[in-house]
């Protein structure tokens, strides 16, 4: 999607706005399928978590993509987008019970992070076949709050556990049809995802009941021009040889299962933002947009990088700015950019703005949420409108004192 292009749709459809590239989306999804094309039966569950836009997930279910959800509205949205039940994997972290049991009256598959529902879930239903979520122990991510696979982390069931995990399938008699892991995100060093990898397979090892290894995802994306990313054909070849030399030991050929969310959508968004003001103080020149963290907030959360454009002038002669929100917090897009000189009413460009971005939008200081609109085989569509007074009043009940 080129500048001109951005521009007239915030003419068409106003500002604060997220574009999503559709076609982008269904290259990324067709990458994955090739670089792992060595293995026989791969299957892609889009994590849904980062964008839940029911037109981004009809988008992946015509290119056969199943989806990982960690909440029971998760699983209904893809239900309602037109998945197959089947294709639906709900794979939630500290849920109470009855979620997990609405889950199993929708017929989806469940992984299951904690020995207490295990237990429960094989004593109650032993003849519905779950999967095992794994804490392999191993430290990677692109920092400390977004790597999930380590000893402290609160997601999986330790490795130590092991024996109190089939001590548990003894007593039930359930059946074990998957194991699963996720490490973390932003993963650009391949050696993370091989150990961890062999590390559950010696866990599926445990099991003869296996159908499918379930890795999770954490692939790096590029954030700014020149930026490094996970060598997805490469990690093809490392883990497609290591999981077929498994199967050809386990005596069956399995399913090879990989959730990816921020691979698939990140780099096919943009958020489009107004400049409000130009604001100059003896040490920094801060540019105001009229967005802030309830709309974005992956840099102040996650100290994320957001690659920053004026799309309204890209010349060569830059000046540097801080980019920030019109939130009552410390809400900086980006600290001392350089960008083409900006002068108020130029629309800045947040690229990868397509994964943990929206779907992770509030209403702080009673502000909108933005419109989202997708392109696709060059069209424009509106797929969500954007929130009015209307939205903010909702549900709250008017009493009369």
């Amino acid at each position: 999607m080129d500048n001109q292009l951005l521009l007239s749709l915030v003419e068409k459809y106003g500002a604060p706005l997220y574009v999503y590239d559709a076609n982008k989306i269904e290259s990324q999804y067709n990458r994955m399928k090739n670089a792992f094309s060595g293995v026989k039966n791969v299957k892609i569950n889009y994590a849904i978590k980062s964008n839940t836009n029911i037109n981004v997930l009809k988008v992946l279910n015509r290119l056969n993509s199943g989806t990982d959800c960690v909440s029971i509205q998760e699983v209904k949205l893809c239900i309602h987008a037109g998945f197959d039940v089947k294709d639906i994997s709900y794979t939630p972290n500290g849920v109470s019970y009855e979620e997990i049991l609405e889950a199993k009256n929708l017929g989806v598959k469940i992984t299951l992070d904690n020995l207490y529902s295990l237990e429960k879930f094989g004593t109650d239903f032993p003849d519905y076949p779950v999967a095992i979520r794994m804490n392999p122990h191993v430290m990677a991510g692109g920092n400390a709050k977004i790597s999930v696979g380590h000893i402290d982390s609160k997601f999986g069931i330790s490795v130590t556990q092991i024996d109190a995990i089939l001590e548990v399938v003894s007593a039930t008699g359930m059946k074990i049809n998957g194991v699963h892991m996720h490490t973390g995100s932003d993963i650009s060093n391949l050696e993370a995802f091989v150990e961890a990898t062999e590390i559950l397979l010696g866990i599926a090892r445990q099991f003869d009941t296996i159908e499918f290894v379930d890795l999770g995802s954490g692939f790096k994306v590029p954030y700014k021009p020149g930026d490094n990313e996970t060598d997805l054909e490469q990690l093809g070849v490392l883990l497609g040889n290591s999981f077929n030399n498994f199967c050809k030991e386990y005596g069956k050929e399995l399913t090879l299962i990989f959730e990816p969310g921020k691979f698939l959508v990140s780099e096919s968004g943009k958020f489009l933002a107004t400049v409000n003001v130009i604001k100059e103080t003896p040490n920094i020149t801060f540019a105001g947009i009229d967005s802030g963290l309830n709309h974005l907030s992956r840099p102040m959360m996650y100290d994320a990088y957001q690659h920053i454009t004026n799309i309204s002038n890209t010349s060569n002669e830059e000046e540097e700015y801080s980019v920030v929100g019109y939130i009552c917090e410390t809400d900086t897009f980006g600290s001392k950019r350089n960008l083409g000189k900006i002068t108020e009413g130029d629309v800045l460009c947040i690229h990868n703005a397509g994964a943990y971005c929206f779907s992770m939008a509030s209403n702080y200081n009673s502000r909108f949420k933005p419109a989202e609109v997708m392109v696709y085989n060059g069209s424009d569509y509106l797929i969500r409108e954007r929130e009015t007074m209307k939205d903010i009043l909702k549900n709250q009940i008017d009493l009369k004192f």
